[in-house]
């Protein structure tokens, strides 16, 4: 096997780990799905499915994915926007 194959592999596993870690952190409340880090891990997660799903050729996998990632970058700019307009605290 090649390193960009291992690379690729390794994407997908990552990004495998990495939405069932969100999934997980969402179902214990350790996260909420207004939590900017539950949108990070999707987003990686995401990613790597992306890598892989194209690699292999698997362009339903990738698509899908690609979505998933559109949705969380659109949730991360929406968050970011939500938390610029709310007003300074005293320190």
């Amino acid at each position: 096997m090649s390193p960009v194959e291992i690379a690729v592999e390794v994407a997908g596993w990552a990004g495998a780990a990495l939405i069932l870690l969100a999934y997980v952190l969402l179902s214990t409340r350790k996260l909420t799905g207004e939590s900017a880090a539950f949108h990070w891990i999707n987003l990686a997660g995401a990613i790597g499915f992306i890598i892989n799903g194209w690699w292999h050729g698997a362009i339903p996998n990738a698509a899908m994915n690609l979505v998933w990632a559109l949705v969380a970058i659109y949730s991360l700019i929406r968050l970011s926007r939500l938390r610029a307009r709310e007003p300074a605290t005293p320190e």
